[in-house]
This record gives structure tokens, sequence and C-alpha cells, in this order.
């Protein structure tokens, strides 16, 4: 890491003694300018739409927030995540993933190496997060038309746009059982005089190695293991075969080795604030190390020496196997943001801004393996017009420009340089019970390869229409429809080397064409004072999707071979989501909520593989004077709809609890306990590329305290 732990801790340290503990109350609250500069960049509230936005904060945000941002989203409607240990876990929306879902930070892009590959962390920190937003439907199109699948937008506030009355404070220190794990975040909002702003916030977060219910291994993948092992060594020694026959007792069992995590992040951020609008910077840090389990390190070159001379280099093989595999990341990144008042047709211009010089090594041991870097720029300028008869829009243009690069001996993907121009508008008209959204957005994509001698450029056109009509105050109907284009990734393009995160060997394919998705998605709301009800369905058909595809009858170091294809795909499904809140009972408040979400991925040739199977949430709340307390029952259903190359998942249920404390004395603290996974079912994600070694913590007791002042 960039800077020492002991470094870290007295920094954050420093900044939470700086903290004015005798400040008055927050009397600003920025959460609904927030929401209308981000997803609802035309105004109005989120509950206006019905299809395409899904809103994370408050306590409900305090209850999810994990240390990645796919397992702090993994309960939001249709939402899982690709789970790679503690360290690494990206959101996943309706089955897609990697590049066709965009994780921003206020609106710009985390510039980092995440969607290369799945033990690749986001640059993000959810403890920071004021609101995280789930966006699909029209408003996507803002962000690029590569995320077809739906956009993350993490706000974090870190560029203040408002003048606090007084001096905005806020700590929070936490400790988690299965881990050993700690942490600290504190931020700080200070007004500086002369129209000037000033924010400051750090997070400190370090964890062990978590335990887990019983065996690494599924017993599915160790029986499919001894099956390949019989059958390889039928001419193996009697003696031989009961040592085997005993290998499940020397299993990892009880803690997942290699699962730790360390984290630290510093940020500043400095705004001019008038009448007219604002201008501010920020300069952020992030430094994270955490370990790769699973065992997919070198180990697997071996195998054709261990096929070779089995019983003299067995154990050889399997030492070779142990050395363990981190990732050291660093990223600085500089963010700037303006708004500017103009009157007229155009009520207002923003910018948003972004660079970072992102850089990970991924360690073998003490030895460093490959070296992954990014260095980034993003840019999106927009106008804003002035609401006149129900009408609305913006306009914008929105720039990228990124250079990767990785090097090592498992480099498995070239130097490239990829340069994104685009304009984009977004278009509203509101009647009596009708409204209507649109958007479109043409880009041109460039991606070079210097290395190869290739040059590739795709010109990408992207629509998105929606309605929702209102047939009273309760009821209401939604339908949204998109085409959208998308390039292929310079990973898809020109990987050709092993990738050992996913235990395979990759191959990409110069020859992709730019990938179509047309899709439909129809929504009904029913609300009331008591009762709410969401029903959404959607179908989205592709033309040339891009997918990887083993090829089974070839090997290259031990390593399943997989080719870079593309095919028709649909996918579709759907979330039913309600809640109920009963009268209150002598003075207390009950309410009853559930979830129920379901998708199915095919191409020609088959199903898809990492497709999360049906999944059921159903929670209830209570709450009395200054307590809040919530339990729920996370069901997920046996996957048995599999690629010709995956084993089913089995189906577990876990129950989690929240309870929340607010001391009459002093509402700006609040003291949180929470239970996780409460009787330690054994429980894997079948969106995981690891989940048959890699399974999900076990039993989970969480304490925090937060402050606001």
């Amino acid at each position: 890491m960039s800077f020492s732990n002991s470094t870290s801790k007295i920094a954050l340290a420093t900044l939470l003694l700086s903290l004015p503990f005798s400040a008055q109350s927050q009397t600003t609250d920025n959460n609904d300018e927030i929401v209308i500069t981000s997803a609802r960049i035309l105004g109005g509230s989120p509950d206006d739409a019905i299809t395409g936005i899904t809103i994370l904060t408050g306590d409900t945000l305090d209850n999810r927030l994990a240390s990645t941002i796919g397992e702090t989203l993994k309960y939001e409607p249709g939402v899982s995540s690709s789970f790679f240990g503690a360290g690494a876990s990206r959101p996943i929306i309706r089955g897609q993933s990697g590049n066709r879902v965009r994780v921003l930070v206020n609106g710009i892009g985390t510039i980092d190496a995440a969607a290369a590959s799945p033990d690749h962390a986001d640059a993000v920190q959810p403890a920071q997060a004021e609101i995280i937003e789930v966006l699909k439907g029209p408003a996507m199109l803002r962000f690029g038309s590569s995320g077809s699948g739906g956009v993350i937008n993490v706000i974090d506030g870190r560029i203040p746009s408002e003048i606090p009355e007084s001096t905005e404070a806020s700590a929070r220190v936490g400790f988690s059982s299965v881990d050993s794990g700690k942490e600290a975040a504190a931020s700080i909002k200070q007004n500086l005089g002369n129209n000037l702003v000033l924010h400051l916030d750090g997070t400190w977060k370090e964890s062990k190695d978590y335990r887990i219910p019983g065996f690494a291994e599924s017993e599915i993948f160790h029986e499919s293991e001894e099956d390949h092992d019989e059958d390889h060594d039928e001419d193996h020694d009697e003696d031989h075969d009961e040592d085997h026959g005993e290998e499940r007792e020397g299993e990892m069992r009880d803690r997942l080795e290699n699962s730790f995590t360390k984290t630290a992040s510093l940020t500043g951020g400095l705004s001019y604030i008038s009448d007219k609008g604002f201008i501010g910077i920020s300069v952020h840090q992030l430094d994270s190390e955490y370990g790769i389990p699973g065992g997919h390190e070198h180990g697997h070159h071996e195998d054709e020496d261990h096929d070779e001379d089995h019983d003299e280099d067995h154990d050889e093989d399997h030492d070779e196997e142990e050395e363990l595999v981190s990732i050291d990341l660093k990223q600085t990144r500089i963010d700037l943001n303006a708004v500017r008042e103009l009157g007229g047709y155009f009520e207002r211009v923003q910018l948003f801004a972004g660079y970072a010089d992102y850089e990970h090594t991924e360690l073998e041991g003490d030895e460093v393996g490959t070296v992954f870097a990014n260095e980034g720029l993003e840019a999106r300028l927009e106008l804003i017009q002035t609401e006149e008869n129900g009408r609305k829009g913006a306009t914008g243009v929105h720039i990228r420009k990124s250079d990767f690069s990785a090097i090592g001996a498992e480099a498995f993907v070239p130097q490239t340089d990829t340069r994104e121009i685009a304009i984009y508008t977004f278009q509203e008209q509101s009647y009596d019970n009708l409204h209507i959204r649109g958007a479109m957005r043409y880009e041109n994509n460039r991606i070079v390869s210097e290395a190869l001698n290739q040059k590739k450029s795709y010109g990408l056109f992207s629509v998105s229409a929606g309605s929702d009509y209102h047939f009273n105050s309760q009821n209401r109907l939604g339908l949204t429809a998109f085409r959208t284009e998308r390039s292929p990734t310079s990973e898809e393009l020109y990987s050709n080397g092993p990738h050992l995160a996913t235990d395979t060997y990759d191959i990409g394919n110069a020859n992709l064409d730019k990938e179509t998705a047309l899709g439909v998605e129809l929504a009904y709301r029913f609300k009331s004072d008591n009762y709410f009800l969401t029903a959404n369905a959607f179908i989205t058909d592709y033309q040339d999707y891009i997918y990887k595809e083993m090829i089974t009858d070839q090997m290259i170091d031990g390593l399943d071979v997989y080719n870079m294809l593309s095919s028709d795909a649909v996918y579709k499904g759907g979330e039913i989501q309600g809640a109920y809140t009963f009268e209150d009972i002598n003075n207390v408040s009950i309410s009853i909520d559930g979830l129920l979400e379901y998708v199915r991925a095919k191409t020609t040739a088959g199903n898809l593989p990492r497709i999360a199977p049906l999944s059921v949430l159903v929670g209830a709340d209570a709450e009395w004077k200054n307590i809040q307390f919530r339990t729920e029952l996370d069901y997920s259903a046996k996957q048995n709809e599999l690629s010709s190359y995956e084993l089913p998942t089995e189906s577990f249920a876990q129950v989690n609890a929240f309870l929340t404390w607010t001391p009459e004395v002093n509402q700006n603290i609040k003291f949180k306990l929470s239970a996780l996974n409460l009787f330690d079912e054994e429980a894997r994600q079948h969106s995981s590329y690891l989940k048959d070694v890699v399974p999900l913590p076990g039993r989970n007791f969480r304490f925090s305290i937060k402050a606001a002042f």
C-alpha cells in the first residue's frame, strides 16, 4: 500500500479528533438535491417513475453496508453479486455483469480494472456513500450505451454544492465477528467563509480470514473431483485409493484461507458556491489489499506434470498450489463538478469530470506477478432545459479516455488505448395522467492495440423510450422499450493468455461485431397509505451477444480454453415487491415486506453460465419509540438451469436481524447491532466463478456506532 497502516490510522484518527462534537445538529438535508442532480437530472422525485430507478439510502443503506458494492446491493430488486471473496464483488443486474453494468462515483466511472476480471475490485468505498442509485431504462443512456444491464451510481457528497448553515460532521465505527473486522469512517463539511466550503472524509477497514460453516469446497464439487480422480487413477494401488477416501478430512474448513481485506481512503473537496451555481474539486486516495481465495494460482499449471508423475510429485504439486495470491490496489482520483444557472431556454449548464491513475499488483506470495494499470479521463457537459408546458429535457456531450495495460506472466490482455465521444439527449413530457420520457445517444468508440497493430472503430446508436400512465392516485402502469448498441471491449477482442482468476485460458476474437440489445419492460405499481406493490416483467433480445465458450477438447498449460463468440441471446425475468404497514399496536409500528425475483438467460447454444436462481426475501420491521428492529429471511432456490460446464448450486435460506437504538438524550447517535446468517447456514452464490470453493461467510454479529453533528 502506498501509505502504511499506521499512517492511515493516524490520518483517520486526526480526522476523527477534528470533528466538532459540540456543533449543532445538521439543518441542511441535501438528499433531495443529490437525487435530482444525478438519477433525476430533470428534477422531480424518483417516485414519479415506476421503472428504472432504485434508491438506497438512510437506515436501509446502513444495514446493507458491506466492504464491496456488490455485496451492499445484492438485496435490491434485480441485483445479485459476483462474490469473489470479501475483497472483490461486483453488482450483477438481471444477469448482466462486467462491462454491461457501469459503476460510477458521483456520475463518473470508477476508472479501474474491475470490469476486466471478477477478482478485480471496484475502486469505490460503500462506507462513504450517502446514496446509491441503481438505474435502468432511459436514464442510463446519460452514462453510456455499454451499460445495457444498468448503471450503479454511488453518491458521496465529496464536492459540496450548498453552503451548510453550520458545520456538518459524522463518524462511524464498527466491528464484525465473522472476520474479526474493524472499521471506521468520518466526514466533515465546513463553511470557510467567502463562499468556500471544505469537505474531508476518510475510511479505514481491516478484516481477517472469515469463518465458514463447514468445508470450503461444496459437496457436489468434491464428488465430481473424486469421480475424476477415480477415473484418472484407476490403475493406482489400494493404499492410494484409501488415501483419497480420507482427503475430505484434510480439506479447508471452518475458515476460508486468504479472504482477508485491508482498505484505507482519504478524500478532500473544496467548492466555491454562489447564488448562480458552484464549482468544486476533490482529490481521493484509495489503498486496498485483499486476498484471492479459492486457490486459482500457479498450481493449475502443474496438472500435466501431475498426470505424468502422480505418485512421485503429488506432494510437491500440492505445496505449489498453496502459494497464496493477493491484490495490492492503489488509485489517485481527481474530480471536478460545476453548475451554472443560465435563465432563458436553458435553465443551467453542468459539468462532471474525473481523472484517475489506477494500478493494482497481483502478488503471488511475496513476489510480484502481474501489474494492471489504467489511466483514464471522463467528462460530461450538459445543458438542462427550462421546464415549459410540462416538457423538460437535457442534452450533453460525453467523453471517455482510457490507457489500459497489463504487464506480467499472466497478462491475458495487451496494452490498449480506448477513446469514446458521444452526444445524447434526454426528454420528458408530462400530461395530466401520462408521463412520457425518451433518450437518444450516439457515440464513437475507438480501441487501439499498438502491440498487436490493431485498431477498431465503432459507431453506436442507442435509443430508449418509456411512459407511465396514472389510472388514479394509487394505480400506475409503465412501459419501457430500448435498443442499445455496445462495442466489444479490449478483453473480448484481444485476450490471449491464462486468466487464472477464472481458471481459464482466454482467447479473444478481433472479428467481433457490435452487440445489439432490444428490450421491453412492463411495470405495475399500486400504492396506498399502508400498502405497496410493484411488479416488473422484462425481456431483452440480443443480436451478436458476446460471451465466452469452452472448447471441450483443448487445454493449454492445464487450463480449459475459452473462445470469445457471438450469438443471439435472450434474457427474461421479473421482480415482484410488496410491503404492508399495520395499524399501530400499543405505539408499536409494524410492517412486512417481500421481494421475489427471477431471471433466465440463453443463447442459441444453451443456457448462459452464472445466472442467479429464483430468490425470495421476506422481512418484518417493528419500531417502538427510539428502537427499530428488522428480521428477514433470504432464500435462494437450487439452480439447475446450467451451462454445459457448470455444476448445480444447492438452495439456501439465511436469516438476518437488525436492531437500531437512538438514545432519547441525543438523536444524532445511533447504535446498531446486526446478526447476519444467524443460523450459520452454508450458502453459495451461483453467480460467482468461485461458488464451489468459496462459500459465503458464516454467522456474523456486527456492531456499529454512528454519530452526526
